[in-house]
């Protein structure tokens, strides 16, 4: 058997195909020009706010408006100079406006880039330099952090909105007087040459939109920037008809027996919120009910109640604060609507999954992404064999395999360890602006992914570490995912980062560290986890130096940063 075999297509569920050919070769605006002529009435967006006595109330837009609103905007957007392939960015988290702001973008030829609002101004600069955007569209909320670095970036325009614009009316009257100036999102004078989306919007009628030829499968829809927050970003190109492909891709895998609708909590900034969320949903003519805050526990928890949504993509530490909340645990919140979940970005725990499984009666599927192609290439099935550890198989027209560490070409053997590499016809161009990365992550057709990892005799894989975080202890690899899980399953502990530092004692040598997190109520000893990895872990891959913390640093999708533990660390 080999790879080429491919003998995970046996193990797909009942009704998954093993290709989607001919693939579709269609704009990602295209999917909601057709659910806005087949379902305008159909909900897409559901901004929802928890109002005191009267309790939660919610307020819809539907496809059909949000099609004619973003038509709307691609004509302002035009009429501002936005050309084919220029960049527009987004600076906001989710919303009815992030929608708009994404397909008006895209309808008049633009590239989205969207930035993480929760960076820091100089953090935001680089991108916005390196993609060269002179159009932004931000919530108000961001807006003076923005306009102070703007003369040092090309950016010449700045469009705003206010968060309260689509709110149901008695949450906007109450956020108006109560939080609007207090949280920062009042502004009294914008800069000249800046505007106000919905002033925007009304100068513009949906048959002013400019007419544009695209070519789906080579013309860029998406800089998706990754490299986390620390570094140089670099922002993979990634083409309409990828994206189209990878949504079709995540849909046809999950073979759900009721309609997709989505809690909206995986931020649309990063790729796994955009792509399996926000467009997989508009693929679906599903609803998306909207999560601001994603870390904002008790308003997840009281959504999927008040909702019932079925779909929720989410990552390791989210489904653990759920897990961990005392009124869920209590019964308080009915999470049984909930029947499939993605999980990725990080290792998910046997336990977390259990867990939130027995709550939901649910399944969450841990899957593997990045941004380089599009975002979703392997996941765990949801009715068949979720095998623990492992991140599934590859979705359809994928093909994934393991090659050598030592030569980056020769294929190894079924369940022998390598850099796993990735071809799939949702593959970015490749980063913007940088030839040398680009040539060293795409090879004759395949995808380099860095990631250290095996696969079993029936087509799952297994993720072992990232290249760059393996850690060399006396000689010997060591790989912090594995020591991360083995930590994880003692019952005291809740969360924990392990990387490579540099040796206090020997100069040019690295010592393993773990930062831990503990269970609330729970109390152990450096001691005593020491003893119960050495149940499971040869000397030299031992922690031996343990740090107890109240938390661990996060990306804005909840990956434990390694990186800035190891600047913390050198840093003091």
């Amino acid at each position: 058997m080999s790879y080429a075999d491919r003998p995970w297509v046996k193990h797909y569920d009942a009704g998954v195909p093993a290709s989607l050919e001919p693939f579709p070769n269609k704009t990602v605006h295209a999917l909601l020009e057709d659910v806005a002529a087949k379902f305008p009435n159909n909900p897409v967006s559901v901004m929802s706010a928890r109002l005191p006595v009267v309790g939660r109330q919610a307020a819809a837009m539907t496809y059909g408006q949000l099609n004619g609103l973003s038509d709307c905007l691609a004509a302002a957007l035009a009429d501002k100079g936005v050309r084919k392939g220029d960049r527009v960015a987004i600076n906001s988290p989710n919303c009815t406006q992030f929608l708009i702001a994404f397909f008006g973008i895209l309808k008049a030829g633009g590239i989205v880039v969207a930035l993480n609002p929760t960076y820091p101004p100089a953090k935001q600069a680089e991108v916005l330099n390196d993609s060269g955007v002179e159009t932004v569209i931000t919530m108000s909320s961001f807006y003076k952090a923005l306009d102070s670095v703007r003369k040092e970036t090309p950016v010449r325009h700045i469009i705003v909105f206010n968060i309260k614009e689509y709110l149901p009316p008695l949450a906007r009257t109450l956020f108006t007087l109560a939080r609007e100036k207090k949280d920062g999102h009042y502004i009294e004078t914008l800069s000249p040459g800046d505007e106000w989306l919905q002033a925007l919007l009304a100068r513009y009628t949906p048959a002013q939109r400019p007419a544009i030829d695209f070519d789906p499968a080579m013309d860029i829809a998406l800089f998706q920037y990754t490299g986390g927050t620390t570094g140089l970003p670099k922002a993979a190109k990634a083409t309409h008809r990828g994206l189209v492909i990878n949504s079709r891709q995540i849909g046809a895998f999950f073979t759900l027996d009721v309609a997709k609708t989505f809690l909206a909590a995986a931020p649309f900034f990063h790729v796994y919120g955009l792509v399996a969320v926000l467009i997989l949903a508009v693929d679906n003519a599903g609803p998306m009910y909207m999560v601001m805050n994603p870390r904002d526990t008790l308003d997840v928890i009281e959504q999927a109640h008040h909702f019932r949504p079925t779909v929720y993509m989410g990552v390791p530490a989210l489904y653990n604060a759920i897990n961990m909340n005392k009124d869920v645990q209590a019964g308080k919140y009915n999470l049984s609507s909930i029947k499939a979940c993605i999980s990725g970005s990080a290792p998910l725990p046997p336990d977390t999954k259990r867990r939130f499984e027995d709550l939901t009666g649910g399944t969450v599927a841990e899957g593997f992404g990045m941004s380089e192609i599009a975002v979703a290439s392997h996941c765990n099935p949801l009715k068949g064999i979720n095998k623990t550890g492992s991140i599934g198989m590859p979705l359809p027209d994928v093909d994934s395999r393991i090659i050598s560490l030592d030569d980056g070409e020769t294929e190894l053997p079924i369940g022998e360890v390598g850099e796993l590499v990735i071809r799939t016809p949702t593959m970015m161009l490749g980063y913007h602006n940088r030839p040398t990365e680009t040539a060293n992550t795409l090879r004759d057709g395949w995808l380099y992914t860095g990631d250290i990892a095996r696969m079993d005799e029936d087509g799952y894989f297994y993720i072992v570490d990232r290249k760059k975080d393996m850690v060399l202890i006396g000689g010997f690899n060591v790989y912090p995912n594995e020591v991360e899980k083995v930590l994880m399953d003692h019952p005291a502990v809740a969360e924990v980062g392990v990387a490579g530092i540099p040796h206090p004692e020997r100069e040019g040598q690295e010592a393993l560290k773990a930062w831990v997190v503990l269970v609330p109520g729970q109390s152990t000893t450096k001691e005593e986890l020491l003893a119960h990895c050495e149940k499971y872990l040869a000397p030299y891959a031992l922690p031996r130096r343990i740090e107890f913390v109240s938390e661990l640093p996060k990306s804005t999708v909840g990956k434990v940063l390694r990186r800035e533990l190891v600047r913390m660390e050198t840093e003091g």
